[in-house]
């Protein structure tokens, strides 16, 4: 997976909160499976706060999204890394 570390929109979540929709840079990306899901604290010197990480195949891709407690650096979605 390469880093990509840049914000995105989550307009759709499923029922659970998983992440179903995800626009970034004028793509869309749809959720075909949830390959993982966990909690992490921020980086606490640095003042990052905690976030939900989500690991999901959608289609041909795989993407690290995360959903910050509060927003981080203007966006409380981000695109954590992707693998195509």
């Amino acid at each position: 997976m390469k880093a990509a570390q840049r914000p995105c929109l989550v307009p759709r979540l499923t029922t659970s909160g998983t992440p179903l929709v995800i626009d970034v840079d004028g793509c869309t990306y749809r959720l075909s499976q949830e390959l993982d899901h966990f909690r992490a604290g921020g980086r606490w010197w640095l003042g990052e706060p905690s976030r939900d990480v989500w690991v999901l195949a959608c289609g041909p891709v795989t993407l690290e999204v995360a959903r910050y407690d509060q927003a981080h650096n203007g966006s409380q979605w981000w695109l954590l890394r992707i693998q195509d």
